[in-house]
């Protein structure tokens, strides 16, 4: 690198030190981070055109000089990238040859559904749409996931990956973050718990993720749940209602809806629902595995976010008096 360097200097000599400050001198002073993008079959001349319009470089003639006389012209990789600080001209050049792209990314947050997951990929414009008319089924398959039902399947984070890449990666990389997940909190559980399986618990994180208005209440709502499963007591938990509607919900929950039966009505069926209802978070597993200790059976949120919680039918009673209804005892 330094000797191909070394002997670009010596072509350039002709110029003169203004030669040599354009090809060394760092460029721009600020700015930062400087974004562009090289598409893919672009020539020499729209590269530079781009370079010089981004601010990358200070002149498109010199850098199509400079790439020419340095034979780097044909390996320019197309990409996006990212400068985080001044480079030189040769720097900038030597960066596009290495095909050093920046990644993109996107981000999918905790409590949301297979459904909202798939959408967000399907909006993303630097995604390739490989999955978007594939069914969950279709999807689990090419996945080679062994399961019926793909909600909970896949782990909320965020995603990077290069221009162009299919959406499959995405999916591929947050199934596999999500077992890696589950089987390190699974090995590092609290004993006497009552999960038959990773996949009970994993239901169960849903489920509390989907509670949870603040994040110091998440073990305590896992204790609520595991108390009420220790004596058949159903755990009427409004968002498996909710997902149960499926799209038929139109956000205004009512009693009607809480007596119609469906696999995941947890006010006319026993026991968890048949899978989980959201993209469980690290935290929602931890809590899973890790619940709170004490006898609650009850709760109920307070308006600021977090959750007054009861041992006896009466303290919930009051509790809804106080928070839900507005009147004081």
């Amino acid at each position: 690198m330094l000797k191909r360097l070394f002997l670009m200097l010596l072509l350039i000599g002709g110029l003169g030190s203004a030669g040599t400050w354009w090809v060394l001198s760092p460029y721009p002073a600020s700015g930062f981070p400087l974004e562009f993008s090289i598409e893919p079959n672009q020539g020499l001349g729209e590269i530079a055109q781009t370079l010089a319009q981004s601010g990358a470089v200070r002149h498109a003639g010199a850098f199509m000089l400079l790439a020419k006389l340095s034979g780097d012209a044909p390996r320019l990789k197309a990409g996006d990238y990212r400068l985080t600080q001044p480079m030189s001209m040769w720097a900038v050049m030597q960066k596009l040859a290495r095909g050093e792209t920046s990644l993109q990314g996107v981000t999918i947050r905790e409590g949301w559904t297979l459904r909202q997951f798939r959408a967000e990929l399907d909006r993303h414009p630097a995604l390739r749409h490989d999955t978007s008319q594939w069914s969950d089924a279709e999807l689990l398959a090419k996945l080679k996931l062994n399961a019926t039902h793909g909600e909970g399947l896949f782990f909320p984070d965020t995603y990077r990956f290069l221009r162009g890449s299919s959406d499959i990666l995405v999916l591929r990389q947050a199934a596999q973050l999500l077992q890696r997940e589950l089987d390190t909190a699974w090995a590092q559980r609290a004993p006497g718990l009552p999960y038959a399986t990773p996949y009970e618990a994993l239901i169960m994180a849903s489920l509390i993720e989907k509670e949870t208005g603040q994040a110091a209440d998440r073990p305590m709502i896992a204790r609520v749940f595991l108390n009420r499963l220790a004596i058949g007591m159903r755990l009427q938990t409004d968002p498996s209602v909710i997902y149960g509607l499926g799209e038929a919900f139109d956000g205004n929950l009512t009693r009607v809806h809480l007596q119609t039966d469906t696999p995941y009505n947890t006010y006319t069926r026993a026991g968890l629902p048949p899978s989980p209802i959201a993209l469980p978070g690290r935290a929602a597993l931890h809590a899973a595995l890790h619940p709170a200790a004490g006898q609650a059976l009850y709760f109920v949120a307070r308006g600021d976010g977090s959750s007054q919680f009861s041992e006896t039918l009466d303290q919930h009673n009051q509790a809804v008096r106080r928070y839900i209804l507005g009147k004081k005892d």
